[in-house]
C-alpha cells in the first residue's frame, strides 16, 4: 500500500486549473525529486500532500485513508512542509526550538537538539543567537531543525536551498539524505537538474499541471 496516493486529483483556483487528474503513488521511504517548469503546479502538489489546500476533484490517501477525513493537526504531525523562505519567530534560535516542546507540554529533548545541530553543522552556542543576526543559510537550517525535532513521516521541501550558497546547500542536502536513510519519506521540489538526480530514487516531472514522467533513478 502506498504511503501517499493521488487518485485523479485536480486543483482549480477560480477559473484557473493548476493540476489536472494527477494519479501517483509515493511509497514509504521514497526520496522523490519534483521538477518541472515554473508555474507547472509543483508547489501546489506539495500543499495538497499535507492538506494546506484541498483537491477540487479526486482523492488523496495517506496510508490508505482519505486525508480529507483526517484531523489536520494530527496529519501535519506526520507530514511537514518546509517553505522556500524560512519563517522564524521570537528573538532567538532558542525561542524557535523550544516552541515545539512547549505546545506539546513536554520538556526539551536536549539530546535530540544536539543531534540535529550536529547533522546541520550548527554550533551548540547557536541557541542563544538572535534571529536578526543569522545568515540565510543559518535561518533555513534552524527552520529545518525545528521541523525535525518531532520526527515526521513525510518531509516536503519546496526549493529550500534555492537561495543558499554551495556550502550551505551541501549541508542541507546531506542532512536530508541522512533523514531519508532513517526512514523519512522526502519530496523535494527543485529547479536544479543536478540536485534533482543527486540523491533521489525517483524523479517526478510535472508540466502544465500534469504528470509528464515518473522516472526511477535507483
Amino acid at each position: 500500500m502506498a504511503q501517499i496516493k493521488f487518485e485523479n486529483v485536480s486543483y482549480r483556483d477560480g477559473e484557473n486549473t493548476i493540476l489536472r487528474s494527477l494519479s501517483v503513488d509515493i511509497e514509504q521511504g521514497d526520496y522523490v525529486s519534483v521538477m518541472g517548469p515554473s508555474g507547472s503546479g509543483k508547489s501546489t502538489f506539495l500543499k495538497l500532500c499535507c492538506h494546506l489546500i484541498s483537491p477540487t476533484e479526486g482523492r488523496i490517501l495517506l496510508d490508505g485513508n482519505d486525508i480529507m477525513q483526517q484531523d489536520p493537526i494530527a496529519l501535519r504531525k506526520k507530514i511537514c512542509y518546509c517553505f522556500q523562505t524560512p519563517v522564524l519567530f521570537g528573538d532567538t534560535v532558542e525561542d524557535n526550538l523550544l516552541f515545539p516542546y512547549s505546545i506539546r507540554k513536554q520538556n526539551p529533548d536536549r539530546e535530540q537538539i544536539d543531534s540535529l545541530f550536529s547533522k546541520f553543522h550548527m554550533p551548540p552556542d547557536s541557541m542563544k543567537h538572535e534571529i536578526k543576526t543569522l545568515s540565510g543559510g543559518e535561518k533555513q537550517r534552524i527552520a529545518l531543525i525545528r521541523t525535525l525535532l518531532f520526527r515526521p513521516e513525510v518531509l516536503l521541501l519546496d526549493e529550500v536551498t534555492s537561495a543558499l550558497d554551495v556550502d550551505n546547500t551541501l549541508i542541507v542536502e546531506n542532512a536530508v539524505k541522512a533523514m531519508n536513510q532513517e526512514g523519512i519519506t522526502v519530496l523535494w521540489v527543485t529547479h536544479n537538474p543536478e540536485q534533482g538526480r543527486k540523491y533521489a530514487d525517483k524523479l517526478l516531472t510535472i508540466e502544465g499541471g500534469k504528470i509528464a514522467a515518473l522516472e526511477v533513478l535507483r
